[in-house]
């Protein structure tokens, strides 16, 4: 499970490092490989492919293509998505069409979110925290109960 967050920056190739302690968590099965796609919010989302396979498995491929919003989402979902391998200096490069999506520039906001990484332009995820109106206490109190079966 990714977890954890970091500030780097972007060159101007578009490529990122990804950071040693996200690393770790990469299953062998992946082989370095990754799929890098729009997120549901304003950024990134990067898929090791182990867990990307995993994706496709139990959720993509059950999407209803003859249902218009269920088409629609793949369709938006994987018009840019992209497949990369880190190189030899534990980069990613990020296409241009993500990058514009995201509003990157020079600096990125590299955060482990489970089984995916997200990369985020700092400020838009400052943003994104702030316009959020829930205390976090209010929001894990929801989101963690337990439920009766």
């Amino acid at each position: 499970m990714f977890l954890g967050s970091f500030k780097y920056s972007i060159d101007s190739k578009g490529r990122v490092s990804i950071p040693a302690k996200l690393r770790k968590f990469i299953n062998p099965e992946a082989n370095d490989a990754f799929v890098l796609t729009r997120g549901t919010e304003k950024c990134i989302d990067v898929y090791p492919m182990d867990q990307w396979k995993e994706l496709v498995a139990h959720k993509l491929n059950q999407l209803n293509t003859f249902d218009p919003k269920e088409a629609m989402f793949l369709r938006m979902f994987l018009q840019e998505a992209a497949e990369d391998k880190l190189d030899s200096q534990s980069r990613l490069t990020i296409p241009k069409s993500l990058i514009e999506f995201a509003g990157i520039e020079k600096e990125v906001f590299i955060l482990g979110a489970g089984k995916k990484i997200e990369i985020w332009n700092p400020e838009t995820y400052d943003e994104y925290i702030k316009e959020n109106h829930m205390p976090y206490e209010e929001i894990a109190r929801e989101v963690m109960k337990m439920r009766k079966e």
